[in-house]
């Protein structure tokens, strides 16, 4: 009977995890999707391409889309249960609530333990596709598109203009074409009462097949030693101008190099670059003397036989002293080149700080990226059972099933997960709180909450429902009455 019991309860939940999981997934590509719609729109992109960035991207958005698909699921499964009155027929048979949780309680575990793989194996291929094609796409040039009265200067080293352009598309009238690619301005105009855009097969030439038209070019000629500036004009009845459009072409970065970025690593690529952090760190700090040794020599140790060490040992020997300044015992002639020389050493070691402290900070952000990405392929797979822990109780307590109140409190806390979550993280990657306390923070937060609505859920609780603020609300009235 126990065993119905829960293969009843798991297949009451699969299916609303399911279509939940997909409809979270789908707002979030959609959500990415419309954020970057202004830089990919009007590229010429294929749909072959448009649905590869879709792809990788939904992968990426996988961990997100589980923890909030199992809180609805787990609140509609325990709401549709509670109000079809099924929860308090499992009660009154003697089964606890934490007993009916049990076997939904060790799917979520797998479904976690699923999420941690993805998280540490597929996610960090999936970042590497994804934002390498996302920067190709919003790195390439809109397509070319001739507009009819404007300028047109998409092609490098031309300019166009077309007076008029007809229904069909490709036929043109009064065309103008400036020719920059000599580098000294204007030098080469075409123009032309009309003709035919005409694209190459494999679109990488386009073709301004132009009729009735004149070529101009000025030049220079060198005869005698003297410069002559010529105007050569040429009359044309037919003449074919191609245009290279290899540029607007997509052209793929080689993905090798995203690789080194922390998103494209997982648990032991962390732990590795991690280490490589500190002993970088440890590095810094032996190398600052050996930087500043050439120009620091008094303050360190001095050989014997050294000339420094003879002068020093006149000096001694003399018993010459100072009040103010060493520079009263330096002579007036090399005085203002003592004073020159010191300057410059104390600016070279200035700068050669700044070099240091500078790498260091770089060096130190690198080290709480690198950590906070190692927590996050851990927070986001305990989030799955920590939502669930809410969802279940949550959804036994307002007793409501389908997609109307059970949605709207599943994304209330999902918002308060996700906002206190990306807010850690923040606070993680200034350096305000430990990357472990700033990742782990929303979870910590909420994990009291979790219990609380377990302890509510096996009691009974009613402060989900309209009746129990109704009485709450008669007896303070009755109270304020009173007094």
């Amino acid at each position: 009977m126990i065993k119905k019991l829960d293969n009843l309860i798991i297949r009451s939940f699969i299916g609303p995890f399911i279509v939940t999981f997909f409809v979270s997934l789908f707002v979030l590509v959609m959500q990415f999707f419309w954020l970057y719609m202004d830089e990919l729109i009007g590229k010429g992109l294929g749909i072959w391409m448009i649905l590869q960035l879709l792809f990788y991207m939904s992968a990426t958005m996988v961990p997100l889309a589980l923890p909030l698909g199992i809180l609805l699921a787990s609140i509609m499964t325990f709401g549709s249960m509670g109000e079809n009155f099924e929860l308090v027929a499992i009660k009154s048979a003697g089964i606890s609530l934490l007993r009916f949780l049990r076997p939904l309680l060790f799917c979520i575990i797998g479904i976690g333990a699923f999420a941690f793989f993805f998280n540490n194996n597929i996610i960090p291929v999936a970042n590497l596709k994804a934002l390498s094609l996302l920067y190709d796409l919003r790195n390439s040039k809109p397509t070319l598109n001739i507009r009819a009265g404007q300028f047109n200067r998409d092609i490098e080293g031309y300019s166009i203009r077309v007076g008029e352009k007809d229904e069909d598309g490709h036929t043109i009238r009064n065309v103008i074409v400036y020719d920059h690619t000599s580098g000294y301005g204007n030098d080469n105009v075409v123009l032309a009462k009309e003709g035919d855009m005409i694209p190459a097969p494999n679109k990488q030439f386009l073709i301004f097949r132009l009729k009735d038209g004149w070529r101009y070019s000025e030049g220079t000629s060198s005869r005698n030693n003297s410069h002559n500036y010529q105007q050569v004009r040429m009359y044309f009845r037919k003449w074919d101008k191609v245009f290279d459009l290899s540029s607007f072409k997509l052209s793929r970065t080689n993905e090798d190099l995203f690789k080194g970025a922390y998103q494209m690593m997982n648990v032991r690529q962390l732990n590795d670059g991690i280490d490589s952090l500190r002993r970088e760190e440890r590095d810094i700090y032996k190398n600052v003397a050996n930087y500043l040794k050439p120009y620091l020599s008094y303050g360190l140790h001095i050989s014997s036989d050294s000339l420094i060490a003879e002068k020093l040992d006149v000096i001694k020997s003399t018993g010459k002293t100072y009040d103010s300044t060493f520079l009263e015992l330096v002579p007036d002639s090399l005085r203002s080149s003592v004073i020159q020389a010191a300057a410059n050493n104390i600016r070279n070691s200035k700068g050669l700080l700044d070099i240091t402290a500078s790498d260091k900070q770089i060096k130190k952000e690198n080290y709480l990226k690198y950590n906070i990405e190692w927590h996050r392929k851990f927070t986001l797979s305990f989030a799955c059972v920590l939502l669930f822990l809410i969802g279940a109780p949550l959804g036994a307590i307002i007793r409501k099933g389908g997609l109307g109140m059970p949605m709207v409190i599943a994304i209330a806390f999902f918002i308060v997960f996700h906002i206190m979550s990306i807010t850690g993280e923040k606070l993680a990657k200034t350096a305000a709180v430990e990357p472990w306390l700033g990742m782990w923070m929303a979870t910590g937060m909420l994990l009291p909450i979790a219990f609380f609505l377990i302890n509510a859920s096996r009691k009974d609780s009613q402060i989900f429902t309209k009746e129990w603020y109704t009485r709450r609300w008669s007896k303070m009235r009755k109270v304020f009455s009173k007094k």
